[in-house]
């Protein structure tokens, strides 16, 4: 299968920066259209104090920074030129979700409120405003506070344009950020396929009709898993009405070190399992970082 969209870094969280002008972007976007890349999806806009836009309403309710570059309308102009689709990347405040302190009605209206200036800037004026991304990745029913965002910013997404809303959630498998634990240990932490099935059961039954696409990211369990976990989730999204693509990602969690590329092979592994699972739609984190 071939993979049609990426996911582009803002750097304000936690992937080193590209440090790209627009002639440089401009090249890349070029390449991603010469190969068949047509969508684009900006992971967030914004995280903790940076933003990727001069966005007041993170000034005021964040005291965030302003950029001396717009990547989202740059973002926005390359997509338009080069014929990609622009998914917007919702604000990710950084504050824990898991914590009982945390209140997801003040950050749905915070995560509203930057919608609203997005489309009202941006959005409504561009061609290639093609969907919503809603940007924060759970991968077990725990995370019950960003079910209840994805609801209420998803709903008002839609009032606002129209549009596929986006998630891209993981499984909590062997691979999920436990580096420096023995192998047999993080396989006794890691969820079992049962586990799944039930945890997602619960969550596609919270998000249907509001979320349109689940892009699962495909490295957070070992390769030979993915085929089972995957025909899973395809048996679920389809149960809940929500269309299943793969993430599929092109840095390796098997090497030590921050996302290092992955060796081609094991993509090649990772799609064809999507594709036995008959999922037909690909995208990846992230082409412009990839190994070349």
């Amino acid at each position: 299968m071939k993979i049609t969209g990426t996911f582009l870094d803002e750097i304000t969280h936690d992937i080193p920066a590209l440090n790209w002008d627009e002639s440089e972007w401009d090249r890349d976007f070029a390449a991603m259209r010469r190969i068949g890349i047509d969508k684009v999806i900006l992971i967030r806009c914004g995280h903790m104090k940076y933003a990727a836009y001069p966005s007041e309403v993170l000034r005021r309710a964040e005291g965030a920074l302003t950029p001396p570059t717009d990547l989202v309308e740059m973002f926005l102009r390359l997509a338009e030129k080069h014929r990609l689709k622009f998914f917007f990347g919702t604000y990710y405040s950084g504050r824990d979700w898991l914590a009982a302190s945390y209140d997801a009605n003040r950050e749905s209206d915070l995560m509203n409120a930057v919608c609203d200036e997005f489309h009202q800037r941006y959005g409504r004026h561009s061609e290639a405003f093609g969907g919503w991304y809603l940007s924060q990745e759970i991968n077990t029913s725990a995370s019950f506070n960003v079910v209840e965002c994805y609801k209420q910013v998803g709903a008002h997404c839609r009032g606002l344009a129209d549009l596929p809303i986006l998630i891209s959630p993981g499984i909590n498998g062997v691979k999920n950020r436990r580096e420096n634990l023995p192998y047999g240990q993080r396989k006794r932490l890691a969820m079992n396929l049962n586990e799944f099935r039930d945890e997602w059961e619960w969550i596609y039954s919270e998000i249907s009709g509001t979320v349109d696409i689940a892009a699962f990211q495909d490295g957070h369990v070992d390769i030979w898993e993915l085929p089972e976990f995957m025909a899973v989730n395809k048996e679920l999204a389809d149960k809940y009405g929500i269309e299943l693509w793969t993430n599929a990602e092109t840095f390796d969690r098997d090497i030590p070190g921050w996302m290092p590329p992955i060796k081609w092979e094991k993509l090649y592994y990772k799609l064809e399992a999507a594709k036995q699972a008959g999922i037909t739609n690909g995208i990846t984190f992230d082409f412009s970082g990839a190994p070349t």
